[in-house]
């Protein structure tokens, strides 16, 4: 399995990127090929030393790192990244890496 991890970092306006994300950008997330699962935090996002500068954590989830890759070139998946910029003007970081049992 591969994962991409989506870090939102806190916005002026949380109310509003919560609408606009939960309404707008996961249904349109949801339509990318190859997605397995979709995760998204359950209440704030903290660190061990307390507060985080992230406001939401997505977790998707794909059967590889070319899944991913496929999934991003497809008209789907470059939807869902171009409008990326239409709520998350405080920042976003994105990390992608294949995982293993340990």
């Amino acid at each position: 399995m591969a994962k991409l991890v989506v870090m939102y970092s806190k916005p002026s306006d949380a109310a509003a990127f919560d609408d606009y994300y939960f309404n707008k950008h996961v249904p349109l997330a949801k339509t990318i090929p190859g997605l397995r699962s979709y995760e998204v935090n359950a209440g704030p996002v903290a660190t061990p030393q307390g507060p985080s500068p992230y406001h939401l954590i997505a977790t998707l989830t794909f059967d590889s790192m070319a899944a991913i890759g496929a999934a991003f070139a497809s008209k789907e998946g470059q939807a869902t990244a171009a409008d990326v910029a239409n709520f998350a003007q405080a920042g976003v970081q994105m990390a992608m890496f294949d995982t293993r049992e340990v």
